[in-house]
């Protein structure tokens, strides 16, 4: 019965009634929903009337039952092609014609690889710039944080708190932040992937601040690896400089 719906189809393709054609195959479909070669009958049909989003997946399902076929792949590098999909159409061509030549598939090949290769080509432009403009972003973070570390010694002098945050930062770093100015090896620690890293994590900065505010509140970020980390990195560089 499957055949019959099959046949049907195929006569109505010939006669050029392509909407009978796909409802007939359809039919079939419905019967043997497992047979690949409908689905790429329905696809090539699909192509025909200017639908590429139907073909594609239709060609995936066939795809899915038998992945070895090259007419679904090229059906689907054609859907791409009108869809201007240009990688995907180059993709799905050129395995068409490694499953099995096909001198359409081959044509239509020649024709979309430029093309494809130039979208390629744009991507990678664009992705560089945006990894460029990121890069740049991250340093200009990275340097407005360091002059906030700088500034804030002497807005803390300035409220008059510099004598009241003497205290001793876990590790003996002391006082926190404001207690940073002025200490040797000040540059190289600003210079550490690890710390610069850490600066730019707003979560990691106000724990930071909050410590360097009030040495005791270490015991609240205890279980937070990122902030305990920085602190343990910043006491280590201090504690070797007493």
């Amino acid at each position: 019965m499957t055949n019959d719906k099959k046949v049907a189809a195929t006569d109505a393709l010939n006669d050029g009634d392509l909407q009978k054609a796909i409802d007939l195959f359809t039919d079939a479909i419905k019967l043997n929903p497992r047979l690949a070669i409908l689905y790429g009958k329905t696809a090539s049909v699909f192509i025909k009337l200017q639908k590429p989003n139907a073909a594609i997946r239709d060609c995936d399902r066939a795809i899915e039952i038998n992945p070895g076929s090259a007419q679904p792949h090229k059906w689907r590098g054609e859907a791409h092609r009108l869809s201007g999909h240009w990688e995907e159409a180059a993709h799905d061509l050129a395995l068409a014609c490694e499953l099995g030549y096909d001198e359409g598939a081959s044509a239509m090949l020649k024709e979309v690889q430029p093309r494809a290769q130039k979208t390629a080509e744009h991507r990678r432009k664009y992705e560089q710039k945006r990894e460029e403009r990121e890069i740049k972003e991250r340093t200009e973070r990275v340097r407005k944080a360091q002059g906030e570390h700088a500034r804030a010694p002497r807005e803390e002098e300035a409220r008059g708190q510099s004598g009241a945050q003497c205290g001793s930062f876990p590790g003996g770093m002391g006082g926190g932040m404001p207690g940073m100015a002025g200490m040797p090896g000040l540059n190289e620690i600003l210079s550490d992937p690890e710390v610069l890293a850490a600066m730019q994590d707003p979560e990691v900065m106000v724990a930071f601040q909050d410590v360097a505010q009030n040495p005791a509140n270490t015991s609240k970020y205890q279980s937070n690896s990122k902030v305990m980390n920085l602190i343990s990195k910043l006491s280590a560089t201090f504690a070797g400089q007493a």
